[in-house]
C-alpha cells in the first residue's frame, strides 16, 4: 500500500503560507505568498462556502444554481487564531485553517468530532492546451463514510468506491453504470459515524468526483476549468442537509394539480384521428389520464413552433375538444432551429443575431431532427426572452397546456461526442466563455427560458414544464424525467434508484419513462412499473413505438385491470401527494426519500436500493423480478401497516411481503392520516364532496398535514390555501386527534369521512369537541363516521 504522503503530484500546484487576512461582514480572505486567496463565506451556522483564486484575483462572482431567495444569517460568529491556524466558529461548526497550506478541518461545534479534513486541500494544474487550471480538491474519508446524491447516476444509491463526471449527455438507452448522462448535478451528501454533511461543488465545466475509488480513504473532486468553488453543508441529520441544498438552489411553485396526474405519451401520437383514439379508449376503459403529448411529428418538417398542415390541420379546434374531455395537450420542444430562410422563427433568430456562434465567427451548425440547424444561446437574456414570446402561438392562442424540451444536453447528430464543440461561445449572461463551461447549464437555461414562455401566456395558471438535461437549481423552472431507457427489469431498478437520487440531490419532481422507452416490455413488467410509477412525482408513459404499442390496455385484460387499479390509486392519492410537493417547496423535504434520508441511524439503511418512502407515511417497494409471487424487503424501524391487509409489522428487519400482480409492497406509518380522494377520470372530473382521512392508529404521538388550494393559480401564495394540520395521540383504550387550521382558502366539501384502522380497543365513546356522538349514528362495525371538517378535537374513547 502506498502511504498517501508519499505520493507524488507531478505538475500539481499548491497554495502556500498565509501572509494577509481579512473580514468583510461574513467573509473572510486568506492570502498566501504565492498570491493563492481564500475567500470563505459564513452563509449560515451551519453552511460554509470556500473559494479559491490562483492569480491573486477573484473571476466574476456570478452563479446560475444559486436562488436569489437562499436563506442566510447565522447566530454566532467567532474568529479567533494560534501560531498554527485560524479558527472560526459558529454554533453549529468549528472550522481550522491552516497557515501554512489553506488546508481545513471542520468539527461538530456541539461534541467537537471531526466532520470533514482536507487530505492534500485545494490544488491545481495549468491546462495549457485548453487555457485556465483544473482546479482540484482532496479531502480524507474515514473507514465506514458513505456518499449519496449526484443527481442522475444510474447507480446503487450508495456511490462509495466508485467514480463519476459531469457531462449532460444525450445517452439512449443508456445502461446500469453508464455515464455520464442526461443531468450533471455537482452535488453529494456524505455520512460518517451517524452524522451527515453534503458538498455542493458549483463549477459549470466537466467535473469528475471521486469517492474512494483511486485511494480508499480519500475522496476528491475537480473541475476541467474555472474555479474551486463549493458550500459545504452540514446536517448531522441528512434531510437537513438536502433541506439546506434545496433552498440554496431554489424550489420550484406549486404545479398546477393535473400535473400530478397520470399521462400518456409516444413517439409519436398522430395524425389528430390517432390523438383522438387513444384519448377516446382511456375514457372508454375508465383508466383515469390528465395529459396526452404530442412528439416532434405534431411539427411542420419537425419545424418548432409549428403545426404539421396534413396531421393536425386544426389544431386550436382539437386541443379545445380534449380539454373538454379533460385532456390536457403537452407539445415537445426541442433548440435546434431548422436553417430556413422561409421559417420565421430561424428568420428572426438570425437577424437578430440569436445564435451560437464557433470561436472564429461561423454560427454552430448542427444536424438534428429537421435536418441541418442553428441554436439559440440560451445563456443570454435577450435570447430567453425573445424565445418566451415564441410561446404565445401554442399558450395563448391554441391551448397548449404544457411544454416537454429534449434533446437539450444539448443533442447533435452529427458531430463528434454528439454536442457542441468546445469552442462554440456563450454569453453566460455577460460572462463570455466557451462551451466547456456553458454545456451543462444549456439545457437549464433552455428550460428557463421555456418556463418565462408559458408563464406570461398561460397566467394566471401555472406553467407546466419538463426538461431532459439539468444542472443544479434547474428545479426552481422544471420537472424532469430519467431519459431514454430500455423496457428491462434492470431498467425497472434503474428508474428506482435515479428518482430516489434526483429527490435528494434537490431535485424531487421527477420520474421515468413507464414501461421503458426503447424496445417494449411484456405485460408483467409494464403492471410493475406502473406500480412504482404512481409513487414517483410526474408519472407518465412514453415510449419510442417502434417495438410496439405501450397503452394501458395494450397487454391483454388482466394488466389492464391491474393498471387500472394503480392509476386509480394514485388518483386517490392527490391530496396526498399534493402536500407532500407543498412541503418540499415550503421546507426542502425530498417527495422521495431513500431509507438512510428515513432513519440514518440505522446502517441497515445505508445500503438499501428498492425500498423508499413517498412523503411522510407512505413506504413502497416495488418487484423487480419476473415471475414474483411477493418479495423480500427491509421494514425500517418503527410499526407500519400493510396497506392492503392492515396488518400491523414492527420494523427493523428484513421481512417477505406477498405481492401477486395485482398488488406491490405499500406500508403505511403507524399514526399517519392519509387524505383520500374519489376516483376521477382526471382532474377537475367531479366535485369532491368529501375528503377521506385514513386514520391508522399509533400507541404515542404522530403529526399530518393536508394542504389544500383551488388547484391552479396563483392565490395560494397570497394566503388562500388551506392548511391542516392534525396531531394524532393514541393510548390503549384512547385515540385522539387535534386540528390546527391556517389560510383563508375554503374547500367545497363540508366534511371528512374518517376511517379508523388499527384500533386496539373497541370504541365506547367518541366526542367532537366535547360533544358526545351517539354511537347508533355510526357505522361502528368499519369504524367509520362522518365529522364536520372544521373541527377542533376528535376524542375515540374505549
Amino acid at each position: 500500500m502506498i502511504l498517501n504522503e508519499q505520493i507524488e503530484y507531478k505538475g500539481n500546484a499548491f497554495p502556500a503560507k498565509i501572509i494577509d487576512f481579512k473580514k468583510d461582514v461574513d467573509t473572510l480572505y486568506f492570502s498566501c505568498e504565492n498570491g493563492v486567496i481564500l475567500q470563505m463565506t459564513i452563509l449560515r451556522d451551519s453552511m460554509f462556502r470556500f473559494r479559491y483564486a490562483t492569480g491573486a484575483k477573484f473571476e466574476n462572482d456570478f452563479s446560475y444554481a444559486i436562488s436569489k431567495d437562499a436563506v442566510r444569517g447565522y447566530n454566532k460568529l467567532e474568529i479567533t487564531e494560534d501560531l498554527e491556524k485560524y479558527i472560526i466558529t459558529t454554533s453549529k461548526l468549528i472550522c481550522y485553517i491552516a497557515k501554512t497550506d489553506l488546508k481545513t478541518r471542520i468539527y461538530d461545534a456541539v461534541d467537537q468530532t471531526l466532520i470533514s479534513e482536507d487530505e492534500l486541500g485545494f490544488h491545481w494544474e495549468e491546462s495549457y492546451e485548453l487555457g485556465g487550471n483544473i482546479v482540484k480538491m482532496t479531502k480524507n474519508s474515514p473507514n465506514g463514510e458513505s456518499f449519496y446524491g449526484l443527481g442522475d447516476k444510474p447507480e446503487h444509491t450508495n456511490l462509495k468506491g466508485r467514480r463519476f463526471q459531469n457531462w449532460a449527455t444525450d445517452s439512449y438507452a443508456f445502461g446500469r453504470y453508464t455515464d455520464p448522462i442526461y443531468k450533471a448535478i455537482p452535488f453529494y451528501t456524505a455520512i460518517q459515524n451517524k452524522k451527515a454533511y453534503g458538498v455542493f461543488f458549483d463549477n459549470s465545466f466537466r467535473s469528475h468526483f471521486d469517492f474512494c475509488s483511486e485511494r480508499r480513504n480519500v475522496t476528491s473532486f475537480w473541475a476541467e476549468g474555472g474555479e474551486m468553488n463549493y458550500y459545504f453543508i452540514y446536517g448531522p441529520k441528512m434531510q437537513d442537509v438536502v433541506a439546506s441544498y434545496t433552498n440554496l438552489t431554489g424550489t420550484p411553485e406549486l404545479p398546477p394539480l393535473w400535473a400530478l396526474g397520470y399521462h400518456q405519451c409516444k413517439w409519436s401520437y398522430y395524425p389528430e384521428s390517432n390523438v383522438k383514439e387513444i384519448t377516446q379508449k382511456f375514457r372508454d376503459l375508465k383508466i383515469p389520464c390528465d395529459a396526452i403529448y404530442l412528439d416532434i411529428d405534431y411539427m411542420e418538417g419537425f419545424r418548432c413552433f409549428t403545426w404539421s398542415k396534413e396531421y393536425f390541420p386544426e389544431p386550436k379546434r382539437m386541443v379545445k375538444e380534449l380539454s373538454d374531455d379533460g385532456f390536457k395537450t403537452v407539445v415537445i420542444i426541442d433548440p435546434g432551429i431548422k436553417i430556413d430562410l422561409e421559417y420565421d422563427v430561424f428568420k428572426e433568430g438570425l437577424e437578430k443575431d440569436y445564435f451560437c456562434r464557433r470561436a472564429d465567427g461561423p454560427y454552430m451548425k448542427g444536424k438534428v431532427w429537421p435536418g441541418e440547424c442553428y441554436f439559440p444561446d440560451f445563456t443570454k437574456e435577450e435570447v430567453r426572452e425573445w424565445w418566451a414570446t415564441l410561446f404565445q402561438g401554442l399558450i395563448e392562442d391554441i391551448g397548449v397546456k404544457g411544454v416537454w424540451n429534449d434533446m437539450n444536453e444539448p443533442a447533435v447528430m452529427d458531430v463528434p461526442g454528439k454536442s457542441f464543440p468546445n469552442d462554440v461561445r456563450h454569453d453566460y449572461d455577460g460572462n463570455p466563455c466557451s462551451h466547456r463551461k456553458a454545456h451543462n447549464v444549456y439545457g437549464m437555461q433552455m428550460a428557463k427560458a421555456t418556463y418565462m414562455g408559458l408563464k406570461k401566456y398561460n397566467y394566471p395558471l401555472r406553467p407546466f414544464v419538463i426538461t431532459r438535461s439539468a444542472y443544479s437549481g434547474t428545479q426552481r423552472y422544471t420537472s424532469t424525467w430519467l431519459g431514454d431507457n430500455m423496457a428491462t427489469w434492470e431498467h425497472l431498478w434503474i428508474a428506482n434508484v435515479q428518482a430516489q437520487r434526483m429527490a435528494m440531490s434537490g431535485f424531487s419532481f421527477v420520474g421515468s419513462d413507464i414501461g421503458g422507452f426503447a424496445q417494449q416490455p411484456n405485460g408483467e413488467l409494464y403492471a410493475r412499473w406502473i406500480q412504482l410509477g404512481i409513487f414517483h412525482p410526474f408519472c407518465r408513459t412514453h415510449s419510442s413505438g417502434d417495438h410496439g404499442d405501450q397503452e394501458p390496455w395494450t397487454f391483454g385484460q388482466e394488466v389492464t385491470d391491474v393498471v387500472r387499479k394503480f392509476i386509480e390509486l394514485r388518483y386517490q392519492l392527490l391530496p396526498y401527494l399534493y402536500t407532500t410537493f407543498y412541503k418540499y417547496i415550503e421546507e426542502g423535504i425530498p417527495m422521495l426519500k431513500s431509507l438512510i434520508l428515513y432513519d440514518q441511524e440505522d446502517t441497515q439503511t445505508h445500503h438499501r436500493t428498492d425500498e423508499f418512502l413517498c412523503g411522510e407515511h407512505i413506504l413502497a417497494c416495488p418487484i423487480g423480478e419476473p415471475n414474483s409471487k411477493g418479495r423480500r424487503m427491509y421494514i425500517p424501524r418503527g410499526n407500519w401497516f400493510n396497506y392492503w391487509t392492515h396488518e400491523l409489522i414492527e420494523g427493523g428487519d428484513e421481512k417477505w411481503v406477498d405481492a401477486n400482480l395485482d398488488s406491490m409492497p405499500i406500508f403505511v406509518k403507524e399514526g399517519a392520516i392519509i387524505p383520500l380522494w374519489p376516483v376521477q377520470q382526471y382532474v377537475g372530473e367531479i366535485e369532491i364532496e368529501q375528503l377521506t382521512l385514513d386514520v391508522y392508529f399509533k400507541n404515542g404521538k404522530e403529526v399530518s398535514d393536508v394542504f389544500e388550494d383551488a388547484n391552479d393559480g396563483y392565490d395560494y401564495t397570497k394566503g388562500r390555501y388551506s392548511l391542516r394540520h392534525f396531531t394524532l395521540t393514541g393510548k390503549e383504550d384512547k385515540l385522539t386527534i387535534k386540528q390546527h387550521k391556517s389560510g383563508t382558502f375554503i374547500t367545497g366539501y363540508e366534511t371528512f369521512k374518517i376511517n379508523l384502522i388499527g384500533l386496539p380497543f373497541n370504541i365506547k365513546t367518541i366526542k367532537v369537541d366535547s360533544e358526545e356522538i351517539s354511537l347508533e349514528e355510526l357505522k361502528l362495525n368499519h369504524r367509520t363516521f362522518e365529522v364536520t371538517k372544521d373541527f377542533n378535537q376528535i376524542q375515540v374513547i374505549g
